[in-house]
């Protein structure tokens, strides 16, 4: 029986790849989810594992080949020879561990475009019993933290990647022994090391060496980002983008002097993965997007109001509470149906426009900034809504928010109100074109049919890409979140 190993879905408006690199050749026994190969995108790279155990029968599609969505890459036959290379490998891994059986600890497939992570705390140590499905290790990515689970049950025998160390997807964490013999493996992290460095010498992808011709960059000046460090199409991309954006022959200004006694009072921490990235994604908006705000206040009375009527009756039928966002999100949705360059992006020389919204929701935790995605949020109801919202704030403050909940967001609501934020301008989540503030609700004076009243009031912002969103569409963005959000009623009737 053969089993055909096929291009997975790329994403939105991807409809084609580049094979940057086989990782198996014909003939080699393969896993099943083992990574056969890794295709690069003109936005992400894509690692493809195997459908099914077996050998690795052939390969159709060659490194360099440009392929479709669905096209065919390679066979894996599922027949008795599958398990004939198995013993040629096995002897000298086996020896030190003839007493029992041991499992490696692996990294977990991390997510799409995620191809390291930072070892950034083992609950177990050498010598610990641990359980199947125990927790044995947390990953942190630039993206989200990994909880890495024990394979199977036994004592743990090694650990080959300490706290700190970074470690590629698919890479070995550690071992389990099966039996009570938790020293034997402890002599062979010399031996692990070898292929580790080995890896390195794996060629660039390549569209990567092309695009690095063309551009009249080297090897040495560009940072990849693929599997054991190799250069991939988008890191050529970066770099190019860097060296244009960086300022002539200006070099980085070095640290001011420090004084003796005030350097012992100094504490140096590495930054994490996860801010690293925030800076790095915030500072190419500000570099990529044409971005301006623009401002206007909402008088949230009639918010207030209807909240407080309904939150008891709310509560008790769908769950959970009846919050502001639920209105922001319905009246974001409702004004970007009338203005939709707010929810569209820019892709080359294209604008994509979305029929649809998928609301992300920037939401504060110890680590730094996250964005979970309310998929489908204009087909949502009040109660979906803040449910959707309630799940993914939970996810996000226990540091459990997968790939997934972050991925393909058109728009994002950012709540700086929650911290007492008076007025700001929030930075667009690219590749997206609009990002609203919220702020603090706080009484103020106001001029009402010629008289002075107090009225809870909150300043908008809206921050969105010039490039594909004029100063009218974003007034009339704004003009109509806050007609929605002083007249309710105005939600019901889609006005």
């Amino acid at each position: 029986m053969t089993t055909e190993v096929r291009v997975p879905t790329l994403g939105e408006s991807v409809t084609e790849a580049t094979v940057a690199t086989w990782f198996k050749k014909p003939g080699d026994t393969v896993a099943q989810d083992e990574m056969l190969c890794e295709l690069e995108t003109d936005k992400v790279t894509v690692e493809v594992p195997a459908p099914a155990a077996g050998v690795l029968a052939d390969i159709v599609a060659n490194e360099g080949d440009t392929v479709g969505v669905d096209a065919l890459l390679a066979n894996i036959s599922a027949s008795g020879d599958a398990t004939a290379p198995a013993p040629a490998a096995a002897p000298a891994a086996a020896a030190p561990e003839a007493a029992g059986s041991s499992t490696d600890v692996m990294v977990p497939t991390l997510g799409e475009s995620v191809t390291e992570a930072t070892v950034s705390v083992w609950f177990k140590k050498v010598g610990d019993t641990v359980a199947q499905d125990e927790m044995l290790c947390e990953l942190e990515t630039d993206k989200v933290s990994v909880e890495v689970p024990s394979p199977a049950a036994g004592v743990l025998a090694e650990i080959t990647a300490a706290e700190g160390s970074t470690v590629e997807a698919n890479a070995k964490l550690g071992v389990i022994s099966g039996s009570g013999a938790a020293a034997a493996p402890a002599a062979a992290p010399a031996a692990d090391a070898a292929p580790a460095a080995a890896s390195k010498d794996i060629a660039n992808a390549p569209s990567a060496e092309k695009a690095m011709t063309e551009a009249g960059l080297s090897a040495a000046n560009v940072a990849g980002t693929g599997r054991d460090g190799r250069i991939m199409k988008d890191d050529v991309a970066r770099a190019v983008a860097a060296a244009a954006a960086a300022p002539a022959p200006t070099p980085a200004a070095p640290r001011a002097p420090v004084a003796a006694n005030d350097a012992a009072r100094e504490e140096r921490v590495k930054m994490t993965r996860l801010r690293q990235t925030i800076a790095k994604r915030l500072k190419d908006s500000q570099n990529t997007a044409a971005m301006l705000t623009t401002y206007n206040e909402v008088d949230m009375g009639e918010v207030m109001a209807l909240r407080s009527q309904y939150k008891d009756q709310f509560e008790k039928k769908h769950g959970v509470r009846l919050g502001f966002m639920s209105f922001f999100t319905k009246a974001c949705c409702h004004a970007l149906k009338e203005v939709p360059e707010v929810n569209a992006e820019i892709d080359g020389t294209d604008i994509v426009y979305k029929n649809y919204v998928n609301m992300g929701v920037a939401a504060g935790t110890p680590t730094g900034l996250v964005v979970p995605v309310i998929r489908d949020a204009d087909a949502m109801s009040f109660a979906e809504i803040e449910k959707a919202i309630s799940a993914k704030g939970k996810l996000a403050r226990d540091g459990k928010l997968s790939m997934a909940d972050m991925q393909g967001g058109t728009f994002t609501l950012s709540n700086g109100g929650v911290y007492g934020s008076l007025m700001s301008s929030p930075i667009l989540n690219p590749p997206q074109s609009g990002i609203l503030g919220m702020h603090k609700i706080q009484d103020r004076p106001m001029a009402i049919n010629g008289e002075v009243v107090i009225r809870p009031m909150m300043y908008l912002a809206l921050s969105y890409d010039h490039r594909i969103v004029d100063g009218k569409g974003a007034v009339t963005f704004l003009v109509r979140v806050k007609e929605a959000l002083e007249d309710p009623r105005r939600l019901l009737m889609d006005l």
